[in-house]
């Protein structure tokens, strides 16, 4: 009798969930029209349980460049080499920006007492001192370059300066940093299920296309690009049902490399949808044993220093320049083949292979509809940041499939149960998420 009313409790606090505000709705349907053409799908049966970037446009795993080890500063030192006429403002303004977002941490013994030599006691002792965050990079800009671009293969000369791959990631990781961005869903909000679950299966599964992620909700800010996923599902009701997804994506490398490996890591994420009568998905709610994230976001075109879309960035760069020197750095096939939204018009694909097994971003763009979000300074000191601003087979290609395969899951999911009982999809050596609340 208890245990019963226990479940019938559990099932009748998890009908109600978070709502898909009429907001939130509005600006998904805006966006992916504005950027595909074609209407975002909301019905739970049509959208996709697996989903992947294509082999050719897998994210490389890109150096953070930590502020405390100077950020972009080596690969800014040749440019300035190559185009400011070595006077260096470049790099300057980067060991500026690196050191002027400082927060305070409590140094020494901050009790009533400290000890010093043989043990002897003393008084007072400890301080405050200002020092830049660990976490404070370039993880968003990195996060971006390799969801826009392929990774540099060659090197290239410039006014008799030679840029390496390594190089030209980093200042593809400047390029980035404060540009601006489409935020799909959270910063500011509460990222709810079923805006997690449609953008998810509409941008990877149906677009084949990339996204940001700020991986952990608090202080902290960590970006990586989500690459794939894979689920299972059983329904609870008509209206009702049951996920177990697994994200995939790339993670930072420990230095920048000429060729990088790819760093794979795996969020595992558990939560029922809410339907409406046509099916469509209208809420629900992550379960305790849920990972969590803080943002969905897309990198935008690159825009220059002091515009609109990159107010603070590096006002000694030129994106044409940085541009010129990747697409000389890279295979003319392997851009190809590169389709990502808001393309600058040079690297624009006019030519759209025969059997493509997703949606195809617009090559030429209406008048934006939707705001864009430059990414948030990474202080609270408002004296220094400046304000912040199918067409579609369902089955994927072969190399879909192929990433896909590493984010598996029973070919039959049985119906699932509002317990963790039923088996989630399985990743690679994929290590069990922390329980969160739900």
């Amino acid at each position: 009798m208890g245990s019963t009313l226990f479940v019938a409790a559990i099932v009748a606090i998890s009908t109600v969930g978070q709502v898909v505000s009429e907001e939130n709705r509005t600006k998904q349907d805006q966006a992916f029209q504005q950027w595909w053409g074609t209407d975002f799908q909301w019905k739970f049966d049509e959208l996709p349980t697996r989903g992947s970037v294509p082999e050719s446009r897998m994210p490389y795993s890109g150096y953070i460049y930590p502020d405390t080890a100077g950020g972009t500063v080596s690969a800014l030192s040749k440019y300035d080499q190559a185009f400011n006429g070595r006077n260096y403002p470049a790099t300057a303004y980067e060991r500026w920006d690196t050191s002027a977002f400082k927060e305070p941490v409590r140094t020494g013994n901050s009790g009533g007492t400290r000890r010093g030599l043989f043990g002897r006691v003393f008084s007072g002792g400890g301080g405050v001192q200002m020092v830049t965050p660990h976490w404070h990079g370039h993880c968003n800009g990195w996060t971006s370059a390799t969801i826009r671009h392929a990774e540099p293969k060659n090197s290239v000369v410039r006014n008799g300066v030679t840029f390496t791959p390594a190089d030209i990631k980093g200042l593809l990781a400047e390029l980035y940093m404060y540009n601006e961005m489409n935020v799909l869903a959270g910063s500011e909000t509460y990222l709810d299920a079923g805006t997690f679950h449609t953008i998810i299966t509409n941008w990877i599964g149906r677009g084949s296309h990339s996204i940001g992620m700020e991986a952990e909700p608090g202080k902290e800010k960590w970006n990586y690009p989500v690459y794939a996923f894979a689920s299972s599902n059983g329904r609870l009701s008509d209206r009702q049902v049951e996920v177990k997804m697994n994200i995939a994506y790339a993670k930072d490398s420990r230095g920048e490399f000429q060729q990088s490996p790819l760093n794979k890591a795996q969020k595992y994420f558990h939560y029922y949808l809410n339907l409406d009568e046509d099916g469509r998905i209208v809420g629900g709610n992550f379960y305790r044993d849920s990972s969590r994230i803080d943002m969905l976001w897309i990198p935008l075109g690159p825009k220059e220093s002091g515009q609109p879309g990159n107010e603070r960035g590096n006002p000694h760069i030129k994106v044409d320049e940085i541009l010129s020197i990747w697409r000389d750095s890279v295979p003319e096939e392997t851009r190809k083949q590169w389709f990502v939204i808001d393309q600058p018009e040079a690297d624009r694909v006019t030519e759209i292979p025969e059997g493509l097994a997703s949606l195809v971003p617009l090559q030429q763009f209406p008048t934006a509809v939707i705001e864009a979000q430059a990414p948030a300074p990474p202080a609270d000191d408002a004296t220094l940041a400046a304000a912040t601003t199918e067409a579609v087979a369902a089955e994927a290609t072969n190399a879909t499939e192929t990433t896909t395969a590493e984010l598996s899951t029973e070919p039959d999911a049985a119906p699932a149960t509002t317990e963790a009982e039923a088996a989630a999809p399985a990743v690679e050596a994929a290590a069990e998420a922390a329980p969160t609340e739900a």
